[in-house]
């Protein structure tokens, strides 16, 4: 059933728009080649991968900061793998993480589609947690920054989804209302919960199938909108 009254779309941009996994993936091909890395890239992913999301966790909580998240994602990795990284090392491949990762731009099934349809009726914006320096170069250089009229992320505004104050300071600069916004991604504490909080209409986008309990509209396709938009 169509949505009606709905006059600006936000998304989140890593995990619902931009392919963060399989780019994150590559990037990390590429680091462990440059500094001579010698790790199974699918073992070192295994352990990874949570260790990022509890970082991330932590971050969004104003618990570590920035460059806590970024030192200590890996090197928790390298120690849980019982391999042998220098300091330096591991700030060398943080900081080559960031410089490499917006040179892979995989994007989501179907996201130019779904973009171009939405941006006949609706205002297109974006909110991410992620970071100033990165967010900027993954859009312009997967093809889709000239989509959205504003672009709003938590270093701007100084706190993170699911924080109030960056949904309505992602408003104040669209210049619209939470009554006439949507907003769609990956992460049901950040995006949805975060969202509603403020008056926000919310789909959540299904990535990891994850069946909510409550009525939340999802979708697992981004085609899958055009059902309510």
């Amino acid at each position: 059933m169509k949505i009606k009254n709905i006059t600006d779309v936000f998304f989140d941009l890593d995990h619902t728009l931009w392919d963060f996994d399989k780019n994150s993936a590559l990037t990390f091909e590429k680091i462990f080649e440059i500094n001579k890395i010698e790790v199974e890239i699918n073992k070192f992913l295994d352990i990874y991968l949570p260790i990022n999301l509890n970082y991330w966790k932590l971050y969004r909580e104003d618990k570590v900061s920035k460059e806590t998240l970024r030192f200590g994602r890996l090197n928790d990795a390298f120690l849980a793998l019982e391999v042998e990284v220098n300091r330096e090392v591991i700030d060398k491949l943080s900081d080559d993480y960031i410089e490499h990762l917006s040179s892979f731009n995989h994007l989501f099934d179907n996201t130019f589609e779904i973009l171009d349809y939405l941006n006949e009726n609706y205002s297109l914006h974006i909110i991410t947690n992620g970071f100033d320096e990165v967010q900027h170069k993954k859009m312009a250089k997967s093809n889709i920054l000239h989509y959205f009229n504003t672009v709003t992320n938590s270093e701007m505004v100084g706190v993170k989804k699911p924080n109030p104050k960056i949904f309505n300071y992602a408003l104040d600069l669209a210049n619209t209302k939470p009554e006439t916004s949507i907003m769609i991604g990956d992460s049901f504490e950040a995006d949805i919960l975060g969202a509603k909080n403020i008056g926000m209409d919310v789909i959540f986008f299904d990535i990891n199938n994850i069946t909510l309990d409550d009525d939340t509209k999802q979708v697992d396709n981004l085609l899958s909108l055009r059902h309510y938009l």
